[in-house]
């Protein structure tokens, strides 16, 4: 599906300073402010404010654009869930991710049982288009549950330790959810996480990436990909 252009009409600052501290904001643990400030240390003078409206309004449009992984029945599916507290109540963001680290979905729910763990497998079987290899989870019973309905034909590993993929990949946003002092509701955590995650798939290293330039060539190809989605390139 084409999606239509990126429109910064209206807009006093160029599109290639508003792309840009939109990826600052997005790829790096840094606050409203210290983007603003970043800003400054290049004669740039905008608020935290507009960084803040800038980021709400470019950052999820920019993510639909950004090129997705091709699924593979062959993927293996690593499942999760962190507890975030949002206005002094518990929610749980359920958070997918495959063999070499890459976010497929999240979600932030209410529930950490069954009917949540079920929601989170439909919504991957509809987004990937086709079931894994294998699912691996932790001891939650929940997961097994969900997947006897869904996908009672694929191979289940539920352990601990063979879930680090998916538990490290909590991290980088528990990161973001200090620098930022927490979400102040469940629609900004998930409009959050949404760009947040697409934004670093796209610049996670693959593990073929073994040398400095193999490293150094990713990157180049990960901005060139941001700038085409942010319809910034000359």
């Amino acid at each position: 599906m084409n999606l239509p252009a990126t429109s910064y009409k209206r807009h006093r600052f160029p599109p290639q300073i508003i792309a840009h501290a939109v990826w600052l904001y997005f790829r790096f643990p840094l606050s409203l402010r210290l983007v603003e400030e970043m800003l400054l240390k290049r004669g740039i003078v905008v608020s935290y404010e507009t960084v803040r409206r800038w980021a709400m309004k470019f950052g999820p449009s920019h993510a639909r654009r950004l090129r997705r992984k091709t699924p593979s029945p062959r993927d293996i599916w690593h499942l999760d869930e962190v507890v975030i507290s949002i206005a002094g109540q518990q929610h749980w963001l359920w958070r997918a991710v495959d063999q070499d680290g890459y976010v497929l979905d999240e979600i932030v729910q209410t529930r950490r049982d069954t009917k949540a763990a079920k929601r989170l497998l439909k919504r991957l079987l509809k987004r990937q288009g086709c079931p894994p290899r294998r699912m691996i989870t932790d001891k939650l019973g929940s997961y097994a549950a969900a997947r006897r309905q869904i996908m009672p034909r694929i191979e289940h590993r539920s352990h601990k330790g063979l879930n680090n993929r998916a538990e490290n990949s909590h991290l980088p946003l528990g990161k973001r959810e200090r620098m930022m002092q927490g979400f102040r509701s469940v629609g900004g955590l998930q409009r959050f996480t949404s760009v947040f995650s697409a934004v670093r798939n796209l610049f996670v290293l693959p593990h073929s990436s073994q040398s400095a330039l193999a490293t150094h060539l990713h990157r180049l190809q990960a901005m060139a990909a941001w700038k085409a989605a942010a319809g910034v390139i000359a």
